[in-house]
């Protein structure tokens, strides 16, 4: 899988017969600048909660591109009132698939609201299984316990998870998170963005590689292959 870093919580995963769109959060943000989102086609956009630095750039990513975008269900209808018509509702706890892929919803703990402050559902995250590999992308959450049964349904190969902490789980909680994944890589998100989640890199990294884990900063446009 090749996986491009956008910034903040926002990745493009190459399944190599299509390409999912995590949460685009781009144009807003600085360190985020030298992405020309014109761009960025995906053919999925996956959306965890509606919060706006998680969907500040989907309603224009999601015209250019006409992608299928995959949000629970307050967000779908959000969607739809803006005139995006490719879309796919979920809930927490439901099973999609598509035809190079297929999803399970997870709950995330958090919050979601739109920028005007109207609720935008359940927040989420998801597991994306493939053929070859599968892997979890949280979205914004604290730890909870029931990560222990993501692993009982799926056999996870790595995962993006928070650790700005803040809004979110800091690098130890998502390092006991990736334990309980069973998990020996992570590919960090929702960090640095803002002065209130910014962390010290060699320190996050070491907390993880105490524990057998790889955790992976990626630099905003450079691409992982995993």
């Amino acid at each position: 899988m090749k996986i491009t870093y956008f910034g903040h919580s926002c990745f493009m995963v190459d399944l190599t017969n299509c390409t999912i769109l995590f949460d685009p959060f781009i144009t807003p943000n600085e360190l985020a600048k030298s992405v020309d989102i014109e761009t960025i086609k995906p053919d999925y956009i996956l959306v965890s909660h509606a919060h706006e630095d998680h969907i500040a750039d989907l309603l224009t990513i999601a015209k250019q591109s006409n992608a299928k975008v995959v949000a629970v269900w307050e967000i779908y209808v959000w969607l739809t009132k803006q005139g995006i018509e490719n879309t796919h509702p979920v809930n927490t706890g439901g099973f999609v698939k598509f035809p190079d892929f297929s999803i399970q919803v997870i709950h995330a703990d958090h919050s979601s609201s739109f920028p005007d402050g109207t609720y935008g559902g359940n927040p989420v995250g998801f597991v994306i299984s493939t053929k070859k590999k599968s892997f979890y992308y949280s979205g914004d959450t604290a730890l909870f316990r029931d990560m222990k049964l993501i692993p009982k349904r799926h056999k996870i190969d790595f995962a993006f998870l928070p650790i700005g902490s803040n809004f979110t789980m800091d690098a130890e909680d998502a390092s006991i998170a990736a334990g309980w994944l069973g998990i020996h890589k992570v590919i960090g998100m929702h960090y640095d963005t803002f002065g209130l989640i910014k962390i010290n890199h060699d320190d996050s990294v070491q907390i993880f590689k105490s524990k057998g884990i790889d955790l992976k900063l990626m630099e905003i446009g450079s691409i992982q292959t995993l």
